[in-house]
């Protein structure tokens, strides 16, 4: 915990943040993908699982889901980069507290994102094995984000944040909100 507390400590320039950002951005828009229909696939030949197609429904449902997912998270990286003064990497936090934006709706929103983003993937190639893996994949990052990332920002911002943890959802986002 003292190490993320640590690394919060330090603001980094728009340039830095930008380009550590996109670095990262590999993994998450290009590898985890790639990752998740190439090894679906794989792992569907392997095991013999047949696919769930439902033609145009697999198309629509899972480009839609991916696109809404994956608006959803390039809006809260702009924010974090922005407003935040910081990244979604935990080496370069974000030096405020952002509750505005796409953080009015829950406290994860990338998080929500890229999940919904992959779980779009998943439906768009009719695997199950994509599916188990996004599963998977959501369920690391929940854990991380219950047990590490949130007891960070509890030391780094206290009170400010325990109330806005109190009324805005972890991953789901509420719509009640602006």
């Amino acid at each position: 915990m003292k190490r993320f507390t640590k690394w919060a400590e330090h603001e980094f320039g728009l340039g830095e943040r930008v380009i550590a950002t996109l670095l990262a951005g590999v993994v998450f828009v290009l590898l985890i993908p790639f990752v998740i229909l190439k090894g679906s696939t794989a792992i569907d030949r392997w095991l013999n699982i047949s696919r769930f197609d439902f033609g145009l429904i697999n198309l629509v449902v899972g480009g839609a889901m991916a696109l809404i997912g994956w608006l959803f998270a390039m809006w809260s990286i702009v924010d974090q980069l922005t407003r935040g003064r910081g990244t979604p990497l935990p080496v370069m936090a974000t030096q405020t507290l952002l509750i505005t934006g796409p953080f009015a709706y829950c406290r994860n929103p990338m998080s929500f994102g890229t999940i919904v983003l992959y779980s779009g993937l998943a439906i768009w190639t009719g695997s199950w094995s994509a599916i188990v893996l996004v599963t998977s994949f959501a369920a690391v990052l929940i854990a991380y984000l219950k047990y590490i990332e949130e007891k960070e920002l509890e030391a780094r911002f206290g009170q400010s944040y325990m109330e806005y943890k109190k009324t805005t959802p972890f991953i789901i986002p509420s719509m009640s909100k602006k």
